[in-house]
C-alpha cells in the first residue's frame, strides 16, 4: 500500500469550501501544490490551509512528478483539456461536473482515461449520502416494487439577486447554466438509483435575468439558463418498467431551499431530501414514515450540507483506492457514467431547441 496520495487541486473556488477541507480530513492524503486562474486566489487559499505550492498555471501543476492525483474544479469549457492533459502524464483525475461541454468530449475524455488505466472519476459526491446508498439498495431489493415514476425538485433562489455579477456560469460558451450544473447531478442519480438510462427526453430552458454586469461594471448579456424543466422517459431494467421522470430545477426562485427527490414505484415509494433524510410510504399508508439512517461525517470546516457529507466520504474512498493501487472506488461515477449522462444534457438541449422529444439511441 502506498503511504501518501499526493493531490493537486486546479481552481479555489469550490475547491476552497469543499474538495481541500475534505482532502486534508483524509488519512494517507496531502495536498501538495495548487493552482487558479487568479494566482493571487490560489495564494490565499494556499496559505489559509498550509498548501505547499502554488503554481502559475494549471499545466505547471499537471507536469509536476510528485502529484498522484489530479483534482479539476473549474468551469466546464476547461474540463476536456485539463483532464486529458492529467491522463496523459499518469495522473488519476477527479473532474468536476458536467464532465464536458458536449458528448463528444466526453467519450474522448473516457476512451483516454480507459487507454491509460488510470482511476478517473466524476465528482457526484450525492451518491455516497448514506440516505442515497440505503434508498438505491431498498430499490434494488423491490422494496417499492417495479419503479413507475422518479421526481426532483430543487429550487434555489442562489441567482435571483440581478446585481450578482457575471462570470462564467453566465456563459454559454464556458458551460455555464441550471441544466450542466444541478441537472448532471439529476440525470447521474436517476440513473444511479433506477439502473435505467434516460430513453427519451424534452426540455424547456428559461433564463429569467437576462443581463448583469461583469466585476469591471459593464452590461453583459447572460446566454445560460437559471430554471431548467425536464420530462423523461427510461428504459426498462430490472428495477424499472415504462417508467417515466420529471424534474424541476431554478436557482432564481425565493423561499426555503429544497433538493427532494421521489421514486414511486408499484407497492410503494421512497423520497430523500438534501441533507439525506429518508422516507418511505407503502401504497395505501397515506403518509411518509422515516426510514432510519445516519447522515454521515462532515470534515472539519465544511459548511454542513448533503453536499459537504457525500464529499467528506467520497474523498476518503478515493484516497484509500489509490494507496491500495486501485483503479476504481465502489459506487462512484466513473467517466462512462460522465458521457452517457452529457448524452442526456446534449438531448436536453436540442430538445429545447426543436421543442420536441428527443429519442437517445440505446447502446
Amino acid at each position: 500500500m502506498t503511504n501518501t496520495i499526493r493531490i493537486g487541486i486546479i481552481g479555489a473556488g469550490f475547491a476552497q469550501t469543499t474538495q481541500i477541507p475534505a482532502f486534508k480530513n483524509c488519512e494517507g492524503g496531502r495536498i501538495v501544490a495548487i493552482a487558479s486562474a487568479r494566482r493571487e486566489h490560489a495564494a490565499e487559499v494556499a496559505r489559509e490551509f498550509d498548501i505547499p505550492n502554488v503554481e502559475n498555471d494549471w499545466r505547471s501543476l499537471v507536469s509536476r512528478d510528485d502529484i498522484d492525483l489530479v483534482s479539476i474544479v473549474t468551469p466546464v469549457v476547461t474540463h476536456y483539456e485539463m483532464t486529458v492533459a492529467a491522463v496523459n502524464s499518469g495522473k488519476s483525475v477527479l473532474c468536476e461536473k458536467p464532465m464536458a461541454m458536449n458528448a463528444v468530449e466526453a467519450r474522448s475524455m473516457a476512451d483516454r482515461a480507459r487507454d491509460a488505466g488510470v482511476l478517473a472519476l466524476i465528482d457526484h459526491e450525492l451518491r455516497f449520502l448514506p440516505g442515497r446508498i440505503k434508498m438505491r439498495e431498498l430499490i434494488h431489493q423491490g422494496a417499492i416494487g417495479k419503479v413507475r415514476h422518479a421526481s426532483l425538485t430543487f429550487r434555489s433562489d442562489s441567482r435571483a439577486d440581478p446585481n450578482r455579477a457575471w462570470n462564467w456560469w453566465s456563459d454559454e460558451k464556458q458551460g455555464g447554466g441550471a441544466l450542466g450544473a444541478i441537472g448532471s447531478h439529476v440525470v447521474d442519480g436517476f440513473r444511479f438509483f433506477l439502473g435505467a438510462d434516460v430513453s427519451e427526453v424534452i426540455a424547456n430552458l428559461a433564463t429569467h435575468i437576462r443581463v448583469r454586469k461583469d466585476n469591471e461594471g459593464r452590461a453583459r448579456t447572460v446566454t445560460t439558463d437559471d430554471e431548467t424543466n425536464l420530462l423523461l422517459r427510461f428504459a426498462d431494467s430490472e428495477f424499472t418498467e415504462g417508467a417515466t421522470g420529471m424534474a424541476s430545477m431554478s436557482l432564481v426562485e425565493a423561499g426555503k431551499p429544497e433538493h427532494r427527490l421521489e421514486i414511486f414505484g408499484s407497492s410503494g415509494a421512497l423520497m430523500i431530501e438534501e441533507n439525506g433524510d429518508l422516507w418511505q410510504s407503502n401504497v395505501g399508508e397515506g403518509q411518509w414514515r422515516r426510514v432510519e439512517v445516519g447522515r454521515g461525517e462532515l470534515a472539519p470546516g465544511m459548511r454542513d450540507s448533503g453536499w459537504g457529507r457525500g464529499f467528506t466520504i467520497f474523498s476518503r474512498k478515493i484516497v484509500d483506492a489509490l494507496r491500495a493501487g486501485e483503479t476504481t472506488v465502489e459506487g462512484a461515477a466513473t467517466f462512462e457514467d460522465g458521457y452517457r449522462t452529457q448524452v442526456v444534457l446534449d438531448a436536453a438541449r436540442r430538445s429545447h431547441e426543436s421543442r420536441c422529444w428527443e429519442k437517445l439511441a440505446a447502446d
